[in-house]
């Protein structure tokens, strides 16, 4: 039977004081995911929120990029290291680091950016991207990242870092993501399946990356 998984702060807490066992330096180290200076480096910076932003790795970049970011997290852990390490960059006044439940927190106003990689709330994930995307402001950019959904993906096992591949309800395919955005609200710019390698892992990461702009 597959394991279930809450996504609750427990879950990811433990994820995070894992993480750092297992590699102390990444929280420090680990770069923004390629595709979002791909995705967001031909967008004029303004207000961005990060949904899901665990150590800080994309907010950080978008604040140095000049983008004045807010990022959230249910893990007190990962936005400790991850506040560090915006002093570290010289970026602590372009980020503002919230500890808040995404299936329950929602922003006061509209962002011009709105991007998560890998986050995985306790709600279906499907249901995440439709919440997230309500808070792009008209003229402005929703970027998702997601683990797809394959069986291939599975078997060879990746995952969050830890070792497993990521279970089924935290795993999506293009056609899901695409379908729900409604075309006359959404102008899609990116829908694309990818397939990386990353230094110190042994197996691929797939990915599901989506790019679209929400009409004025």
């Amino acid at each position: 039977m597959t394991e279930q998984h809450e996504f609750d702060k427990d879950y990811w807490e433990r994820h995070w004081h894992q993480a750092h066992q297992d590699r102390p330096g990444a929280m420090s180290t680990s770069p923004a995911h390629p595709y979002l200076a791909r995705e967001v480096g031909d967008l004029v910076p303004g207000s961005a929120l990060d949904a899901g932003c665990g150590a800080g790795a994309e907010a950080i970049w978008l604040a140095v990029h000049g983008w004045q970011v807010t990022a959230v997290d249910i893990a007190p852990v990962a936005l400790a290291r991850a506040a560090e390490r915006a002093a570290e960059n010289g970026v602590s006044e372009r980020v503002r680091w919230v500890e808040a439940d995404l299936t329950a927190w929602a922003p006061e106003t509209g962002f011009d950016l709105v991007t998560t990689h890998y986050a995985h709330p306790a709600m279906p994930q499907l249901a995440f991207y439709d919440r997230i995307a309500a808070w792009v402001a008209p003229g402005g950019t929703l970027l998702i990242v997601g683990h797809l959904h394959t069986s291939s993906a599975a078997k060879q096992g990746h995952g969050h870092g830890h070792g497993h591949h990521p279970p089924d309800e935290a795993s999506v395919t293009l056609a899901d993501i695409t379908a729900g955005l409604d075309s006359a609200t959404w102008e899609i710019t990116t829908a694309e399946e990818h397939r990386r390698t990353v230094p110190g892992r042994e197996a691929p990461l797939h990915d599901v990356v989506v790019r679209a702009t929400r009409r004025r």
